[in-house]
């Protein structure tokens, strides 16, 4: 399965995967000396869409945009508004049921217009297309010019997943975030997740071998002690956590449970599930689920625990992360939110800290998408026009505004003709670098596409530059990346980065990416799913906040029965199956079935 859908509210930050972790998110200024952005109609250059031919953009279009994946709701602004409203005369009003709340997707799908541009996850789709609410598209990514490459390969696949509500095998959506590498490959210099500490402040306690969570624990009370605050007297937190991504279960535990081996599948809220097909329900004594409730319980007996952490949303922690006031995080994308190069020169930063009895399970690269999809309403506004959008945002001009920002403003072109980041560029995102006014103004974090999603992702080769569009693998960034931060972590695990040092030495299991439907909820089955999600969120809150061991036992035993109560083995029954899917999948891909 692919990354949590919740787990996309990330993507605010962006795709952030290597040392220097602009993230992709972060990408996406233009260029003073790009002129196509400024004109009125698209530009005759590589970012024209075949489907542009003939499209009046004398009438200015405000497309609405519900998105699952948005933390912000309202009108595009800044550099990137600016961006598309010159291009294509176009304005994105976003709806984002990350800040209006889930009623957001009931109230206007009982009205029967969702909106003109749709980002949902799977298995609203799966409702969507038999209520009609969706548009068949089919025939429109015929006229593209840029789309078109990926129906095949890409599309047509995905779509077929969903054969009980699309018989035919038409084409309703695009999947997110799609890798065009192969369906078993792993691109990623680190996992998706595992333990990552500032390298500084962890040499600085002596760098001590982590054997297990215990020495975790430990290495991370030695460091409070040492660094309490920053230099400009922030306090400095061990652990900081967060409710507002809380899906079926407690998101900041699902993600841990990775480190050992075990994935709660997108599409399921009841069981985890690792690489050799074995399925172990969240509840069970012997679940990671709970190994990981007992960790952060045992941090928080310790003070490790950011107080802040029952009150406080993401956008508290990003702000704490960007100050480096947390000292284990576990997203491969939060270092984006501090390092850089320059800071990686004095060997300041936040890498890959491995922890010896760790495996790791990492899904493969998103060939087929992760969990959530691009559609259009079935009453949608002008939709050869949101066509030809979505045709340039996979164009080589679009990938590079999305993933890169504005060619000599974020990046510039060597003499070899590839792409290196320009000093401001490096910084942009974390400082939130003013853009001039002729672009949009604002900042350039501010300013960036508040979509916050990609049909193609930046694992697409550029054709212009024969490498990837994420810049943390341009071989300008490579070579700039070899800091006193990458060459101490490089000899101190004798590897070239993470996802090598985790191969080599038998920590990680690599599965391929299943991006499918996996059927949805009775109204029964959802009713159940629903009450027993809220139950176990609020309990595993109250468990890692527990006053004494004897307490979240306690917590951890009434949970298991008032769960059984509230329909539990019913809806351990339906994620069951929807595991073995994923299971049959995942043997078919490895086996070239």
């Amino acid at each position: 399965m692919s990354r949590s859908t919740k787990t996309f509210k990330k993507w605010t930050l962006l795709s952030v995967t290597g040392t220097l972790l602009l993230s992709t998110v972060l990408a996406g200024c233009q260029s003073s000396s790009n002129e196509s952005a400024a004109s009125a109609k698209p530009s005759n250059g590589e970012g024209t869409s075949e489907s542009g031919k003939g499209i009046d953009h004398s009438k200015p279009l405000t497309i609405t945009v519900y998105d699952n994946a948005a933390n912000y709701q309202g009108e595009q602004t800044g550099w990137y508004g600016k961006l598309i409203k010159d291009k294509f005369n176009i304005t994105l009003n976003i709806l984002a049921p990350q800040v209006a709340g889930d009623q957001l997707y009931k109230t206007r799908t009982a009205a029967g217009n969702l909106g003109d541009l749709l980002i949902v996850d799977n298995s609203q789709l799966e409702e969507l297309i038999p209520a009609g609410l969706v548009m068949d598209i089919t025939d429109k990514l015929k006229n593209t010019q840029f789309l078109s490459k990926y129906v095949d390969n890409h599309f047509k696949p995905f779509n077929a997943a969903f054969d009980k509500v699309n018989p035919d095998g038409k084409i309703y959506a695009m999947p997110t975030f799609e890798a065009d590498t192969s369906p078993t490959t792993f691109s990623e210099e680190i996992p998706y997740s595992s333990p990552i500490m500032p390298w500084d402040y962890y040499k600085g306690v002596g760098a001590p071998k982590l054997n297990n969570l215990t020495d975790l624990l430990n290495v991370l009370k030695e460091m409070q002690k040492k660094y309490p605050t920053t230099p400009d007297g922030k306090k400095i937190v061990p652990i900081t956590l967060w409710k507002d991504w809380d899906g079926g279960s407690m998101e900041n535990v699902r993600w841990l449970s990775n480190w050992y081996g075990y994935e709660q599948p997108d599409g399921t809220s009841t069981i985890q599930l690792n690489a050799k097909g074995d399925i172990v329900p969240l509840i069970d004594d012997n679940s990671m689920y709970k190994k990981i409730l007992q960790f952060y319980f045992t941090a928080n007996q310790m003070g490790l625990v950011d107080p802040d952490s029952a009150s406080q949303d993401w956008n508290k922690v990003a702000e704490k992360l960007t100050n480096k006031q947390v000292l284990l995080l576990w997203y491969s994308w939060q270092r984006g939110f501090y390092n850089s190069i320059e800071r990686g020169k004095n060997g300041d930063g936040n890498v890959a800290v491995p922890i010896a009895d760790t495996r790791i399970i990492q899904n493969s690269d998103a060939y087929y998408g992760n969990g959530r999809v691009f559609a259009l309403g079935s009453k949608a506004k002008e939709p050869e026009r949101i066509m030809e959008f979505l045709d340039w945002m996979v164009s080589p001009e679009g990938l590079r505004y999305y993933t890169n920002g504005f060619e000599g403003f974020n990046y510039e072109k060597s003499a070899d003709g590839k792409f290196k980041l320009t000093e401001v560029g490096q910084t942009a995102f974390q400082k939130n670098t003013p853009v001039p006014d002729q672009y949009g103004g604002g900042g350039y974090q501010d300013g960036q596409s508040k979509i916050n999603s990609m049909i193609m992702s930046d694992f697409v080769v550029d054709p212009e530059t024969g490498e990837f569009y994420n810049n943390n693998y341009w071989s300008s960034t490579i070579e700039a990346n070899k800091t006193a931060l990458t060459t101490d972590w490089q000899k101190t695990y004798n590897a070239t980065n993470a996802t090598e040092y985790y191969t080599k030495n038998n920590m990680i299991d690599i599965v391929p990416n299943i991006n499918t439907s996996l059927g949805s909820d009775s109204s029964d089955i959802k009713n159940k799913r629903s009450q027993i999600s809220d139950y176990v969120k609020n309990t595993s809150w109250k468990m890692v906040f527990a006053k004494n061991q004897e307490e979240f036992d306690q917590l951890w035993t009434k949970m298991k029965s008032d769960a059984v109560g509230l329909g539990w083995n019913d809806v351990v029954a339906v994620d069951t199956e929807r595991a073995q899917k994923i299971i049959k999948m995942r043997n078919d891909a490895t086996t070239g079935k």
